[in-house]
């Protein structure tokens, strides 16, 4: 039968990448809302010192570089170590190819023989301010999942839409009986919310009973908050003050 959904892009090794390294658990984390899962994988990537594996690679894509420590990198690549591996891409890209998108990450975590995919994403907040707690929600595509989600004392959403590439994979996890939970970490979406992917790292830390560091991702959330506390400040202090109105009930103002 014909797969009605296409294929995925396409999936290029690194000069020197050993494929049989693959394997374990599979982190996802994506530019979107807040861009929760990008800092998150990032993060992760950094922390546990995951060796580059490949890059996703498409005529279609923007031509681009990302300059990290003068290290040119594509934006959209899979790293691995010690029973991790972890699928990042630093630019957002057109939502008419989020099922492309999604197609990738199943072939790299089923060709790669994962055991369990975790998707990092954000959810925006009712409150837009600074805020020092934030909450995070879990959507398991399996039974196993959901009591994990209850085991780590995470709230399950009962009901609702996930949309996107974190959406597509849900469901297609369901569909094909795999392992896949979206944790979606309370943000703003007006700056990169560091403080919602240190949530949401700490939550993954707690399914996977492991122990990541988070003390820079701490670290900047506050450099970050700050910068966006005084461009508010800014703004208020160069603000026009308000009229005022020192003219009787009485009187009819005209303006010509």
């Amino acid at each position: 039968m014909a797969d009605a959904l296409g294929e995925g892009f396409p999936l290029v090794l690194q000069e020197g990448a050993d494929p049989s390294r693959l394997g374990g658990v599979a982190v996802c984390g994506l530019t979107t809302v807040g861009s929760v899962g990008v800092i998150a994988a990032s993060h992760l990537i950094t922390s546990l010192n995951l060796g580059s594996m490949g890059t996703v690679i498409h005529p279609d894509f923007p031509a681009v570089a990302l300059i990290q420590e003068s290290v040119p990198k594509h934006p959209v690549r899979i790293y691995q170590g010690e029973d991790m591996g972890v699928f990042i891409s630093e630019i957002q890209f057109p939502q008419k190819w989020d099922i492309q998108f999604g197609k990738t990450v199943l072939q790299w975590f089923q060709e790669g023989g994962f055991e369990r995919l975790f998707i990092i994403d954000g959810l925006v907040s009712d409150e837009l301010g600074i805020k020092e707690d934030g909450e995070i929600w879990g959507v398991a595509s399996l039974d196993n999942g959901r009591k994990a989600l209850d085991t780590a004392g995470i709230r399950k959403i009962q009901q609702g839409i996930v949309t996107g590439v974190s959406g597509f994979l849900l469901a297609e996890g369901e569909r094909q009986n795999l392992d896949i939970t979206v944790l979606l970490a309370e943000c703003n979406p007006v700056y990169p919310d560091a403080r919602a992917a240190l949530i949401a790292v700490e939550a993954l830390c707690d399914l996977m009973d492991i122990e990541i560091p988070v003390q820079t991702l701490l670290d900047e959330a506050r450099e970050i908050e700050n910068r966006v506390r005084e461009v508010f400040e800014r703004a208020q202090a160069a603000a026009l003050p308000p009229p005022t109105d020192n003219s009787d009930d009485d009187e009819i103002s005209m303006v010509y």
